[in-house]
C-alpha cells in the first residue's frame, strides 16, 4: 500500500499540492486523474522521490520513505518519453537496471526473456530502439521498469505521445499486463476514458487538490460535486439539475414533470445520436439517444420535444454555476 499523509508542495508562489492524502490499495491500478495544473504529476513524482515534499509524509509498504532516495524506494518508472539508450538493442535497454545491480548474468538473461515474452516483444531483442513503433518502445520501458521487480510502478502518462488508436490497444494491453504481473501501480492521465477504462481506482484532482477518491462507477453515477461530474462525463443543465444527457428521456407528448423544449439540431454519432435542444427559457441543454429511441422519435429542427429526467436521482447535482448549461 503507498499511503500519502497531508502532502504540500509549492513552487515559490504557486501551490502544487495543498494538504494531499491518498491511499493506493495494495495490488491495485489506481488513476490519478485531473486537468493540467491539477497536482497530480507533481503528487507521482513525490511519491517517486523526484521531488521533495514542503510537508507530509510517504509511506511505501509500511516504510516511511518520505526522505529516502529514489533509488532506495523500489519504484519502476514510465514517462511519456521512452528515455531509451540509443546505443542498447532492446534486451540490453530491459536489463540495464539488473546490470548495474550486479545481478549474475543467467539470472540477467532469465528475467528479460520472461519479460519481453510478457510485453510481446520476445522477437525484438536484438533490435534497438529506433527500428521499434512508438507502441513497441513503450512496452519496452515497461519491461524495462518491471525488471527490478519494483514494489510499485509509477507511470506518468506513459501513453501521451502515442496516436489515439495505440493508446486504445496499448491502454487495454496494461490492464491485461497489470492482472498477470501484479504490482501496485500508480497512472497519471488527463484522459478520462482512460482511466475509467483500465483503473480499479481514480483520485480524481483539480487545483492542488483530490476532489474524490473511488471506483469508476461510483465516480461517475455519484459525484461528490460538479467538477467531478463534469470532468468525468458530458453534463446537461435542466432547472439548476446537472444530469448525464443519456439520462434525459424526450417525449412527443407533455406529460406531469416534463420540460417543453425546442428540437435545434440531430447530430447521429455512429452508436448514438445528439439532440440540441433549446429550453423554452431560452437555455441550451442537450440529451444523447440510442438509435433506435431516435427513429422512434424521427426528430428534425423545428420540433417540439418534453424533456423528463430518468436515471438514479444520486446522479444528479443542484448547480448554480451558468457554465455548465450545457456541457460537451
Amino acid at each position: 500500500m503507498i499511503t500519502v499523509s497531508n502532502v504540500s508542495k509549492h513552487f515559490g508562489d504557486f501551490t502544487a499540492l495543498d494538504d494531499v492524502s491518498l491511499e493506493v490499495p495494495d495490488g491495485s491500478l489506481t488513476a490519478l486523474l485531473g486537468p493540467s495544473g491539477s497536482g497530480k504529476s507533481t503528487l507521482l513524482r513525490i511519491i517517486g522521490g523526484l521531488e521533495w515534499a514542503d510537508a507530509g509524509s510517504v509511506v511505501i509498504h509500511g516504510d516511511d520513505v518520505t526522505n529516502v532516495p529514489p533509488q532506495k524506494r523500489g519504484i519502476g518508472f514510465v514517462f511519456q518519453h521512452y528515455a531509451a539508450f540509443k546505443h542498447m538493442t532492446v534486451r540490453d535497454n530491459v536489463g540495464f537496471g539488473l546490470k548495474i545491480r550486479k545481478t549474475p548474468k543467467d539470472k540477467i538473461d532469465a528475467r528479460v526473456d520472461e519479460l519481453l515474452n510478457i510485453v510481446g516483444l520476445g522477437g525484438f531483442a536484438k533490435r534497438y530502439p529506433s527500428q521499434l513503433s512508438g507502441g513497441q518502445r513503450q512496452r519496452m520501458a515497461l519491461a524495462r521498469a518491471l525488471a527490478v521487480e519494483p514494489k510499485v510502478l509509477l507511470l506518468d502518462e506513459p501513453f501521451g505521445a502515442l496516436d489515439a488508436k495505440v493508446r486504445t490497444e496499448l491502454r487495454e494491453w496494461l490492464r491485461r499486463l497489470h492482472d498477470e504481473v501484479h504490482v501496485t501501480t500508480l497512472l497519471v492521465t488527463h484522459d478520462q476514458e482512460e482511466a475509467l477504462s483500465i483503473a480499479d481506482n481514480i483520485a480524481v484532482m483539480d487545483n492542488a487538490h483530490i476532489e474524490q477518491v473511488g471506483g469508476p462507477r461510483e465516480l461517475y453515477d455519484r459525484p461528490a460535486n460538479p467538477f467531478v461530474m463534469g470532468f468525468l462525463g458530458p453534463v446537461a443543465k435542466v432547472d439548476g439539475t446537472l444530469v448525464r444527457p443519456h439520462d434525459i428521456a424526450l417525449r412527443t407528448q407533455p406529460d406531469a414533470g416534463t420540460r417543453e423544449a425546442q428540437v435545434m439540431r440531430v447530430s447521429h454519432l455512429g452508436f448514438e445520436v445528439r439532440v440540441d435542444l433549446e429550453l423554452s427559457d431560452g437555455k441550451p441543454v442537450f440529451a444523447q439517444l440510442t438509435r433506435y429511441e431516435a427513429a422512434q422519435l424521427e426528430l428534425a429542427g423545428g420540433d417540439i420535444v418534453w424533456l423528463a429526467l430518468t436515471g438514479d436521482s444520486d446522479a444528479r447535482l443542484v448547480s448554480e454555476d451558468d457554465r455548465l448549461d450545457a456541457v460537451a
